[in-house]
């Protein structure tokens, strides 16, 4: 097990030395998501880096898909060299910021705003990949039209049944939707959605749900909480991030009763080793006394011990009720602000 403490590094950034070097931050109404953009770099381009689901297709501005229109500030036009100014249309593949800039774009949805629709998927692919887990792959129609944001979660819907939820353990970017299944044999409501999933028939799936989600890189270092599947969420968060400019430490904390049940341990690992932002800090209960509440205390000693600067830190947390506001509890006594902890549980059950 790796432990220790957790340094929370102090990024800064240099002092631009000419204008192409010189940052920005761009605004997006009304999603309210921002980001910054170096003065040789197009706002589209950018707005990727930075994790943002802008909407895309030519990337030279015929298409007219990645329009905004200018609220504040100064941007340049890249195909006649004009200056924009307020009130003027932009393609954002086209323009590069001159000063700070306030853009609207409807087009860019905030966190969690997709609103939820039901497709017919195909199944790709059903492995067992532990003892009472299984890695579920699914193929939706026209993916480019599918929207969610890392973190979010979908539900199985079988015929007569109330919905299943699982989180979603893919990218956005990815091609196909994974799903981590904890399927034990007493599990009456789990092993129906196996079995259905196995028997070669297109499943219903209604996505995105969910507010405890990424939709633009933060900007501040992230401890991630998981227990059992959570991990499922953890690993669309990761891989996400992996794909933009984030450069704040990132620290996954995985608790689990036995050694057997990480389930998905190498992929930490190997997160480990080849990123260098990323740390992995596996928690494995004591195999002869499996009180889930003793290891609910344990996870949290665990994260307590970090040391973090509770007032500049972001915490995304999956697990059960009881794991998720023991955690909450603790990191608000140390000092963590409300509205930096994140977890689907505050949503699904709150506290009366």
């Amino acid at each position: 097990m790796r432990s220790g403490t957790v340094s929370v590094l102090k990024i800064v950034t240099p002092a631009p030395t000419d204008k192409a070097q010189a940052v920005h931050r761009v605004e997006l109404q009304p999603a309210g998501l921002g980001y910054g953009v170096a003065g040789n770099e197009d706002l589209l381009s950018a707005a990727a880096a930075a994790g943002i689901q802008a909407p895309a297709a030519c990337r030279n501005g015929v298409c007219e898909i990645c329009e905004a229109t200018l609220i504040t500030g100064q941007a340049l036009n890249t195909r006649n060299q004009q200056t924009l100014s307020v009130g003027d249309r932009l393609m954002m593949c086209r323009t590069l910021a001159l000063t700070d800039l306030k853009l609207e774009i409807p087009a860019i949805m905030a966190t969690a705003n997709h609103p939820p629709r039901q497709y017919a998927a195909k199944v790709v692919d059903v492995r067992s990949i532990s003892h009472d887990v299984f890695r579920v792959e699914l193929k939706l129609p026209r993916r480019r039209d599918v929207a969610f944001h890392a973190g979010q979660y979908l539900s199985v819907i079988l015929p007569g049944e109330d919905p299943c939820y699982f989180s979603i353990a893919s990218s956005p970017a990815a091609e196909h939707i994974e799903l981590h299944i904890q399927a034990s044999p007493d599990w009456v409501s789990a092993r129906k959605v196996i079995d259905t999933l196995t028997s070669g028939q297109d499943v219903s799936v209604e996505l995105p749900n969910g507010k405890a989600c990424l939709a633009a890189a933060p900007d501040k270092p992230l401890l991630l909480v998981a227990a059992g599947t959570g991990f499922a969420q953890m690993k669309s968060l990761v891989e996400f991030l992996q794909e933009t400019r984030y450069s704040h430490p990132v620290t996954l904390f995985w608790g689990v009763r036995k050694h057997e049940d990480m389930y998905l341990r190498l992929l930490a690992q190997q997160w480990h080793e080849d990123w260098s932002n990323f740390s992995f800090v596996p928690v494995v209960g004591d195999d002869e006394d499996n009180d889930w509440g003793g290891h609910h205390d344990q996870l949290v000693r665990a994260v307590l011990a970090t040391g973090a600067d509770w007032q500049n830190v972001e915490v995304h947390a999956s697990g059960s009720p009881t794991m998720v506001y023991t955690l909450m509890d603790a990191l608000l006594e140390k000092g963590l602000p409300a509205q930096a902890f994140f977890s689907d549980v505050l949503e699904y059950a709150p506290r009366a």
